[in-house]
């Protein structure tokens, strides 16, 4: 597993401002098209964020699979129980079926900014290069929103191993 912090500008409100780009990467022991299908769905966001968030969907649950163009909101639960951000945001820009990428606009009142892209591509017929790049902008947080963010996507990465060893956990 690989990961970075990279300082770069983004336009936020009409103004520049400096951001931090999240990158974690690691080879996963799975075939592209069973990871590709359980990235479109809420249960593997539910299933990899376990121990480290716990989100309540505002209308009480998440749909089943993802649906670009749509919008959900949630609150989320640091450890389960912290609160964090309000009322988050998740705009799926981007279901890129072909190019196995799924790309969020992301939003709330500390993270100002989360833009996350999952890209997955493969290595050989049993191997994916898994791959989550998010941009991070939160004012004067931005620095503790990252530090946390990077611990929260290795974790995320950690679990992917997990379902690899038992594609079924994930349906």
């Amino acid at each position: 597993m690989t990961s970075r912090i990279e300082k770069i500008v983004i336009d936020f409100n009409g103004k520049k401002v400096e951001a931090r780009k999240l990158t974690v990467s690691s080879v996963i022991p799975l075939d592209i098209d069973s990871a590709w299908s359980k990235v479109q769905t809420s249960a593997l966001l539910n299933f990899v964020s376990e121990g480290k968030v716990k989100f309540k969907p505002s209308g009480g649950h998440f749909p089943p699979i993802w649906i670009q163009g749509e919008t959900v909101e949630t609150r989320m639960f640091i450890y389960g129980f912290i609160p964090f951000g309000g009322l988050h945001s998740l705009y799926f820009e981007r279901i890129d079926m072909e190019n196995k990428v799924l790309q969020t606009r992301e939003w709330d009142q500390s993270a100002k900014v989360w833009n996350h892209k999952i890209s997955l591509n493969e290595l050989t017929k049993r191997f994916i290069k898994y791959e989550d790049e998010i941009v991070i902008y939160g004012g004067i947080l931005t620095w503790f929103i990252t530090s946390w963010a990077k611990s929260f996507y290795i974790h995320r990465q950690k679990r992917w191993q997990l379902i690899a060893a038992n594609p079924s956990i994930i349906n």
